[in-house]
């Protein structure tokens, strides 16, 4: 990518509707970095928005470095600062579980995140496990924010107006972690983050939530029916065997009206509480710990790998010092020709399976367009209203300064 960067098509980091993620590094300074892909010709393009949100939020604890973003062939690209392991993959690899003490202090970082993200105006819509990285080096204990394809505006610093209140919306997010309002089609505002984030507590100490699972024969009816049980079961149901404030903390995510701030002190000191009532201690080195046990497993794999390499060429080269200098027949021969086309059939057959994969992943990709599809006709429909809304803004703008050319006109008179 130009003359700075170079992408590593085997290092796939992530993947998801608005495009891929892989490894790369800064070549002129030998410095890891992550390369977020999108498709050029993507019907509604998200990387170019995305940038400018990294770029509002640039130099906020948490928030990844954003270090070039432009197009380039037949792609829109976003390059930023390499971090280390998602919450989710960490939490698989702690066999689906984290204690109390784990959960309340990745906990605290989330809700500082979330909180300065809101200081920028701005809403996630998207808040999961997935979504939230652990630094790397000097910040291993930090917990950051990403992905911010999904994020809106909710407040206008230029007029002070908070977007309006609406209703039939379609369900943007993750529906596992979605407030119970946005289920029911309710503009999503900062309260939604902050319900989301109750949700994943409960996840990280339990290892799932009663609503994972459920059968359904689309995404239109799975929806309703995570629904219809985030509505029917209680908080008490639902934080069973868990301390009183994790329903206090959910509780007063749900009970905040639309254009409510959050308070988030009160949740931090929600937080403290549980975590003194317990007699735990926030070790950082703990959060550091669950980083580096997956960085080990994964140098374990790739060391194991180089031994049997080894080993392997230990035996060649034995062979080779066996036969000495004595010339090799005819026979010898063709037994190497053998192994070089065996050789050339396993690397077709790998070959073809990566092609039968990618063609996998671009069946896959299509299902996610045609979801991505439905809901954009949905926002089609309140495209209007928020254009008749920015038009009536535009108006009352112009009257205003309308009044005040006629007021410096007779004040020029006098």
């Amino acid at each position: 990518i130009g003359d700075t960067y170079i992408l590593d098509a085997r290092k796939k980091l992530g993947s998801g509707a608005f495009g891929e993620i892989f490894g790369g590094k800064n070549i002129k300074i030998n410095k890891d970095v992550a390369i977020k892909l999108e498709l050029n010709h993507t019907e509604h393009p998200q990387l170019f928005y995305e940038c400018k949100i990294y770029m509002v939020l640039q130099g906020g604890v948490g928030i990844p470095k954003l270090y070039w973003c432009g197009g380039q062939g037949n792609y829109n690209i976003l390059i930023i600062e390499r971090l280390g392991h998602s919450l989710e993959d960490l939490f698989n690899e702690c066999e689906r579980k984290f204690s109390l003490q784990t959960t309340l202090m990745l906990e605290e970082q989330m809700i500082s995140r979330i909180e300065f993200f809101h200081s920028r105006n701005f809403i996630h819509r998207d808040i999961k496990p997935d979504n939230f990285l652990m630094g790397k080096g000097k910040t291993k204990n930090q917990v950051y924010i990403i992905d911010y394809g999904l994020s809106k505006r909710y407040y206008d610093p230029r007029t002070g107006l908070h977007i309006p209140y609406k209703d039939g919306k379609s369900l943007t997010g993750t529906a596992r972690y979605a407030s119970i309002n946005t289920h029911l089609g309710i503009q999503q505002s900062r309260r939604d983050d902050i319900e989301s984030l109750g949700y994943i507590m409960v996840y990280f100490m339990n290892g799932k939530l009663p609503w994972q699972g459920i059968k359904a024969k689309n995404t239109e009816e799975k929806y309703k029916k995570i629904k219809k049980k985030k509505i029917s079961i209680s908080l008490e149901e639902l934080c069973e065997g868990l301390p009183e404030d994790f329903i206090t903390f959910i509780q007063y995510a749900r009970d905040l009206e639309f254009e409510e701030k959050p308070d988030y002190v009160y949740l931090g000191n929600l937080i403290k509480k549980m975590s003194e009532e317990n007699q735990l201690i926030f070790d950082y080195n703990e959060l550091y710990w669950l980083a580096k046990k997956e960085e080990i497993d994964e140098e374990k794999k790739e060391s194991d790998g180089e031994k049997e390499t080894d080993k392997i060429n230990e035996k060649e080269n034995d062979k080779n010092s066996e036969k000495g200098n004595d010339k090799i027949n005819e026979k010898e021969n063709d037994k190497i020709n053998k192994k070089e086309n065996d050789k050339n059939n396993e690397i077709e057959n790998e070959n073809n399976n990566e092609i039968e994969n990618e063609n996998n992943n671009e069946k896959e990709n299509s299902r996610n367009n045609e979801i991505e599809n439905k809901n954009n006709k949905n926002k089609e429909t309140n495209k209007n209203k928020e254009e008749e809304y920015e038009k009536n803004k535009e108006k009352v703008n112009d009257n205003n300064n309308n009044k005040n050319n006629e007021n410096d006109k007779v004040q020029n008179k006098i």
